[in-house]
């Protein structure tokens, strides 16, 4: 599980998305491609980190975050780029072995994909997500959720001694 090239991007407030005062996190190559059950893998890991109740399909394509729970994504199949962060974010390309820790608040949204593009998440134990949208009355309510969620204890990808406990500190 390689994660010397863990990417941390801190995304403001951008009037619609608030965003999170933790950065959203990119594992580029967090699961090895040659693993013959990489779907299997991934979902044991994240359930052994304590990220259970994972799903499996794509990322919508439009803005959105959750406001009650931090999230993780991890690509088993082709490619996307994603906007996180909203209008003004950071755009990622994520690929087949890929993981990102999205913290409550932060947008998300699929700007495009390759035909075989699949990703499975998960949130961390006790945790339920919602849905929001950068709608107008969302706030302060999602800011004040988003306040509460606390710092999983322990890194999806790499268990206690993972990065985001040093990065989310």
């Amino acid at each position: 599980m390689p994660t010397d090239g863990v990417r941390a991007h801190l995304l403001a407030d951008d009037g619609a998305i608030p965003n999170s005062r933790f950065p959203l996190l990119v594992y580029p190559e967090a699961f090895l491609l040659s693993d013959p059950d990489l779907l299997g893998a991934i979902e044991a890991r994240l359930r052994h980190n304590g990220w259970p109740g994972g799903w499996r399909n794509g990322i919508y394509p439009y803005h959105h975050y959750h406001s009650t729970a931090h999230e993780v994504l991890v690509v088993y199949g082709g490619s996307a780029r994603v906007q996180f962060g909203g209008e003004r974010g950071v755009i990622a390309e994520v690929r087949s072995g890929d993981a990102v820790v999205i913290p409550a608040g932060v947008g998300h949204k699929n700007l495009g994909a390759s035909a075989g593009f699949r990703v499975v998440g998960a949130y961390p134990g006790g945790q339920t997500w919602d849905m929001c949208y950068g709608m107008p009355g969302e706030r302060p309510r999602a800011d004040e959720n988003i306040a509460r969620v606390p710092v999983p204890i322990a890194d999806p990808v790499c268990g206690r001694e993972g990065p985001l406990l040093t990065y989310w500190r």
